[in-house]
Parts: C-alpha cells; sequence; structure tokens
C-alpha cells in the first residue's frame, strides 16, 4: 500500500509537472511570435506613415526608382503596385518577373480600405509581415505602398527561448520531481502509519499513535484515531467487564437460562440449563430449538414469548423415574429499534414488530415440591398416626365408664388395650421430640472411640429372638481386623437396631439376613442386606423422609411409628456419614451407612 501510493503521488505530480511545463513552453511560445508580429507590424506601419509623407512619382521610373531605394534604406523590401496588382516598383526583385500581387491579402485590403496587413510567405517560401497602404495623387489613379519584413528573428528567437525553456524546464522538473517524490514518500509513509495504527487498533491493540511530522490535517487525524482507540479502548473493557461478569453470573446460577433467536435457535445456555437437559453444548449451539428440547409444554411457553407474549410463568415436570419440578419463566427479547420506537411512540399504539428472540428461565423447583408434600404427608400422618390410638383409649375408656369396668371378664383387656395405644403414644411423641432436636441441631452427640465389631454383635444378639421365632437365618460377616470409628454408640446402636428390625419385619418366615461391616478408605460401611419383599425403584428416594411407608398395614401392625429411616438418616448425617439404599422388588433390600473411622 505504501509503494502503491508512493508511487501514485509522486508520478501524479510529476505529470502535472510536465503537463504545466509544455503549457508554458506552448503559450510563451505564441505570445512571443504573436508580440513579435505585432511589433514588426507597428514598425512597418510608423515607416509608411513616414514615407507616405513623400510619396513616389509613379508616372517617373527613374524617380520612382530613386524613391524605393530611399525607402528600402530603411531595411524593408518596398513594393509599388498599382491598381490592379501588377509590381511598379519593388526593392529586391523585378518587376517584370514578379507575379500579380491582386490577390494579395494586404493588397486587397489596402485598395478596399485604405490600410492592410498580413503575415504570410513570399514566393521564395520565406515568411513574410507584409504591410501595405493606398496612396492616390490628384492626378492619376490610386497604387499601394507596401512594406515588407522577413520574420527569420522570430523563428531565431523562438529557438533560442525553447532552448532556454528546455533547459529551466529540465531543471524546475529535475527539482520538482524530487520534491515531489519526497513529499509523497513522506505523505505515504505518514498514511501508512495511519493503516497499522488501524490495523493494530482491529487487532484489538490500542496503544496510542506516536505520530511524527507537521501540524496538518494527518496530524489531526491521528490525534482523534489516538482519542477514538482510547475511547474504545474504554468502552471495550466496560463491555469485556461486564460480558465476564454477567458470564460468571450466569455460569454461578443454579438456574437454567438459555436464549432463543427469532429463527428459534438456541444462540446461548449456561452449564445449567445443559444439565438440566442433558445437553452437549458443542452439539447443542445454534440448533433448532425442536431439536434440542423436547418438552412440549416448554417450547409452548418459548413460541408464546417470541409472539410477544409477556410475563409467561409455569411449572412442568421432567423424566419419569425420577421426576423432576421446574419453574419456567419466558419473556420476549425487544430489539433495539423496536425499543426506541416503542419509547417514542403513543401510549396507544401497538408496535406489530415481532420480538428478536426469548429468554427463559428454568429453577428447578423439586426439593421444594418433595418439601411441600412432606409436610403435606406428615400433617395427614401425624393426624392419622395421633387419631387411632386416641379413637382407641377415648372408645374404651367411654366403654368402661358406660359399665364394663364392672366386666371381670373384659375390663382388664380394655385397660391393656388403652395402655398400648398410650405406650404407642409415647413411643410416637419420642419419637416426633427426637427427630425436631435432630433437626434443629440440638442433639447432643457423644463422640468417643467405637467398636463396629461390638456394635454390630450386640444388636445382632438383641435381635436374635425376633429373627429366630420367625424362623430367618441371622448372619453376621466381619472382617478379621475393624479399625475403630469415632462416633455416639448409643445412637448408631439405635439406627443400626432399626436397620435389622426392618430387615425382620420385611422378611418373609425361612429368609435370610445378613450383616457385613468393612473399611473402605477413611470410613467404616455396615450394610443390613435381608430377601425380603424388596422396595419399588419409585419409593426407594422417599423411603428417609418422615412416616413414609411402602407397605403401611404392616407397619401398624407391627407397631412402627414411620420415623426409624428419616431418624437414622440424620443420626448418620450428624456423624458425617450418608445412608442409602438397593433394592429389588421381590429379590430383598441391602441398607448401607458409613461413618469416618476414628483419626
Amino acid at each position: 500500500m505504501r509503494a502503491k501510493l508512493f508511487w501514485k503521488l509522486g508520478v501524479t505530480y510529476l505529470v502535472l509537472l510536465l503537463g504545466v511545463l509544455f503549457a508554458v513552453d506552448l503559450y510563451s511560445a505564441r505570445v512571443l511570435r504573436r508580440d513579435s508580429i505585432r511589433s514588426t507590424d507597428d514598425k512597418l506601419a510608423t515607416l509608411l506613415n513616414v514615407t507616405v509623407a513623400r510619396p513616389p512619382d509613379v508616372k517617373n521610373a527613374a524617380a520612382l526608382r530613386s524613391w524605393v531605394a530611399w525607402a528600402a534604406a530603411s531595411g524593408v523590401r518596398v513594393s509599388v503596385i498599382d491598381s490592379s496588382g501588377r509590381i511598379v516598383a519593388d526593392s529586391t526583385a523585378d518587376p517584370s518577373v514578379a507575379g500579380s500581387q491582386a490577390g494579395a491579402p494586404e493588397v486587397a485590403r489596402a485598395l478596399a480600405g485604405g490600410e492592410g496587413a498580413s503575415v504570410r510567405n513570399s514566393a521564395s517560401g520565406e515568411q513574410f509581415a507584409y504591410h501595405a497602404k493606398r496612396c492616390q495623387l490628384a492626378s492619376g489613379e490610386p497604387f499601394v505602398i507596401r512594406f515588407g519584413l522577413p520574420l527569420t528573428g522570430i523563428a531565431f528567437s523562438l529557438e533560442e527561448l525553447r532552448e532556454r525553456l528546455l533547459v529551466a524546464s529540465f531543471t524546475i522538473l529535475v527539482v520538482g520531481a524530487l520534491v515531489s517524490f519526497l513529499f509523497s514518500r513522506t505523505f505515504a509513509v505518514r498514511v501508512a502509519q495511519l493503516k497499522d495504527f488501524s490495523s493494530r487498533v482491529a487487532r484489538g491493540d490500542f496503544r496510542a499513535l506516536r505520530f511524527e511530522g507537521p501540524r496538518d490535517e494527518l496530524a489531526d487525524l491521528a490525534n482523534s484515531l489516538n482519542e477514538t482507540a482510547a475511547k474504545l479502548d474504554t468502552t471495550i473493557r466496560s463491555l469485556s467487564g461486564e460480558r465476564n461478569q454477567s458470564s460468571a453470573i450466569l455460569r454461578s446460577m443454579v438456574e437454567g437460562v438459555a436464549v432463543i433467536d427469532a429463527h428459534e435457535r438456541l444462540v446461548f445456555c449456561n452449564r445449567a440449563f445443559l444439565d438440566i437437559l442433558n445437553l452437549d453444548a458443542a452439539k447443542s449451539e445454534r440448533r433448532p430449538m425442536i431439536e434440542v428440547i423436547r418438552n412440549s409444554e416448554l417450547l409452548g411457553l418459548i413460541r408464546q414469548a417470541l409472539e410477544g407474549a409477556e410475563g409467561l410463568q409455569t411449572d412442568i415436570a421432567m423424566g419419569f423415574i425420577q421426576q423432576r419440578h421446574f419453574s419456567v419463566t419466558a419473556a420476549p427479547v425487544k430489539s433495539l429499534e423496536s425499543s426506541v420506537l416503542m419509547a417514542s411512540a403513543s401510549p396507544n399504539s401497538m408496535p406489530g414488530e415481532k420480538p428478536s428472540g426469548a429468554v427463559v428461565v428454568l429453577h428447578d423447583v423439586t426439593e421444594l415440591r418433595r418439601l411441600e408434600r412432606v409436610r403435606q404427608d406428615f400433617v395427614a400422618n401425624v393426624s392419622h398416626e395421633f387419631k387411632t390410638p386416641l379413637t382407641a383409649i377415648q372408645g374404651f375408656a367411654e366403654t368402661l365408664l358406660a359399665g364394663a369396668l364392672n366386666d371381670p371378664n373384659n375390663n382388664r383387656r380394655f385397660l391393656e388395650i388403652i395402655r398400648d395405644h398410650a405406650t404407642r403414644l409415647a413411643r410416637l411423641t419420642d419419637d416426633l421430640l427426637k427427630l425436631a432436636r435432630i433437626e434443629a441441631g440440638k442433639l447432643e452427640l457423644q463422640f468417643l472411640p467405637v467398636n463396629v465389631s461390638d456394635l454390630i454383635e450386640g444388636c445382632v444378639e438383641t435381635s436374635l429372638l425376633k429373627s429366630t421365632q420367625k424362623q430367618i437365618n441371622l448372619d453376621v460377616d466381619l472382617p478379621a481386623t475393624l479399625p475403630p470409628i469415632r462416633a455416639d454408640a448409643s445412637l448408631l446402636h439405635e439406627v443400626l437396631q432399626n436397620l435389622v428390625d426392618n430387615a425382620i419385619q420385611y422378611t418373609p418366615p425361612g429368609g435370610n439376613i445378613q450383616v457385613r461391616a468393612f473399611a473402605h478408605r477413611r470410613e467404616a460401611v455396615v450394610t443390613v442386606e435381608d430377601t425380603g419383599i424388596g422396595i419399588p425403584l419409585a419409593e426407594q428416594e422417599r423411603i428417609f423422609e418422615r412416616f413414609y411407608r411402602v407397605d403401611v398395614a404392616r407397619s401398624r401392625e407391627a407397631g412402627g411409628t414411620g420415623l426409624g429411616l428419616s431418624i437414622a438418616r440424620h443420626i448418620v448425617e450428624a456423624h458425617g456419614g450418608r445412608i442409602w439404599v438397593e433394592s429389588e422388588v421381590g429379590r430383598g433390600s441391602k441398607f448401607s451407612f458409613s461413618v469416618p473411622l476414628e483419626g
């Protein structure tokens, strides 16, 4: 670009200079010729005026020749021509051999108007300037006196002028070429600096341009570009900061956020949105949303937002086995032009332009819905659990008061029933209070070294009688050495006892229950595996909720409160461990919990 601009400017200036010099040469030659001819004609006219004052005697040949010689002494060619155009006398040629001059322009003008002049070639081919004047004696016909001067001096002057102009033009051309090429180079270098600076700015390099040169328009342009680059740098830094901040906010959001353009293509989504819909970022970008989003309710909501609907919000459920609930909000995105038009329009006007896109936000409310369900179930279960024993106590108490108290065959049995239900109410109340203390963080734990083998053997020994009565084989599988754990022995005993009792309760006669323990990494894992009825997969997620029972009738018959597994989960989590279940309907269940090892 620099070479092109340099040669363009240099050659342009050189051509202009050549054109100016050529025009000067041409104009100077013409002006010199014109001025020389005019000066010659003035000289001829002056000489004619002087000589006409003493006109010749054309009738006397000797006197005429003497007059012609006298007039020619001034250095001009003198001719005397009669009215027919014949040369009567001439200072340089023989009149007898000279042709007629009737067609000469100066002669014709002189005969017609009294005086005439012309510049033309003579019979010898030499160019002359002629001036003629008509004279007339009182006793004769008119005749013409013509003076002429050759223009050879003008040609010599023109040659000399052109030689001087050539030397001057060559000198000016050389100097002008050097100056023009120097100026062109300087100008091209400065323009190239501006070009390189613009390229740097386009690449994101906003360093100021050090522009050297005279204080002219290019310097002002460089200063303006520096100011523009500084403002661009500030603006881009601000936008980059806002973009990074927005990106960080969107990445850290647990809500799924996605932007869909007017052509229903997914143009942006954060990690949470991809995780919610199990999408691959590389395969989802710029794809039609119908290929990415497989939920009809969500698609319908997005399409409504793309049509311009405001305030769209709904709840949707996704998944089949482990269903998740989401609160979905969708809003249209107006383009900048639409926003300006809407701002300038009257309040009653209705803009018809569609949005340029839509933003959809998915908020996971699965836990909230689960808690709402747990709360509802808790209220219903507590009411039901209290209602049954209270109704029994009230009914049998009224029966006793009505006269059964004196019935020796039934009064004792009624009182025992009242006692059993009162005991059930007390146990339920104790479990609720314990669960409330645990959830409130008021459970006091006494962490001491605990031998896992002793803990398991104590629980198995307690449950051995129940398993024997039900004809269930209860086995223990413990390693030779098992590191101790740091825990509250009584609370962990309660957890393990609950798991063993549940296994005995839900295992039919002739089944097997096996209690195992092993060390894994930095924790001890205890498992209680049975061959009982099993737990459906859909129920396994809720098995540790309060009052939740898979077999409600059977649990109540065994006297369970429905709080054991919930209490066990809280106790294990308070120890820094976790509890989980693996089960298959008809093939038994395997409950496991882990507790960190001591140290």
